[in-house]
């Protein structure tokens, strides 16, 4: 098994490499879906939240509002450390499950764990080699505002709040450049999945 920790800043397109490798047979563990179950109505970490931020993030289907809450913890990291506080140990519990059930079916098994704040959580040590999906800053945005609909101070500050393109990369064992088009990314891809599947092979 080889243990790949994916990330990349807000606009940089990690979700499409994620894709890419999901496609081509990596076993993707996506945090984002896993922190909305966690926190899916009913459970622990629901209530949890709803006592911590307010009844009033609670949407009309039961469920919690999740860009309302985006916006309660945006820029307050005490409060955005609250927040991971009660999420984080779930999202890590529920993928450390699926990821040693996958390594028992599949010893040679690659295991991307897509995670956009690895580096801002300290995660970058945790895996066999960090990937890095990386884009200037002035394409994200541009990105942000076209195909996200955002005004542009509001992505500005979305981009503002990670860490810098510069630290992304300081932890990166390899980089994606997604500053190109599809096809360029996609020949990326390809490259960069077959040197991950070899070293799963090693590594079994």
């Amino acid at each position: 098994m080889l243990r790949v920790g994916l990330t990349g800043g807000i606009g940089s397109g990690k979700s499409e490499v994620s894709r890419l490798l999901a496609a081509r047979g990596a076993l993707v563990i996506d945090s984002d879906v896993l922190a909305r179950a966690v926190v899916a109505a009913g459970t622990e970490a629901f209530n949890e939240v709803v006592e911590a931020f307010g009844a009033s993030l609670v949407a009309a289907d039961g469920e919690l509002d999740r860009a309302a809450l985006g916006r309660a913890v945006f820029g307050d990291e005490t409060a955005r450390r609250r927040l991971e506080a009660i999420v984080h140990p779930g999202v890590r519990d529920r993928a450390a499950d699926i990821e040693s059930r996958a390594a028992s079916a599949d010893p040679d098994v690659v295991v991307v764990h897509d995670i956009p704040l690895l580096v801002e959580t300290g995660q970058a040590d945790h895996f066999d080699l960090v990937v890095v999906v990386d884009a200037p800053d002035e394409l994200r945005l541009d990105r942000l505002v076209q195909s996200r609909g955002m005004a542009r101070q509001e992505a500005a500050a979305r981009i503002a709040a990670q860490v810098s393109r510069q630290e992304r990369l300081d932890v990166a064992d390899e980089v994606v450049d997604n500053s190109d088009g599809l096809a360029a990314l996609e020949a990326q891809v390809e490259v960069l999945w077959q040197r991950l599947a070899a070293a799963a092979r090693l590594a079994s």
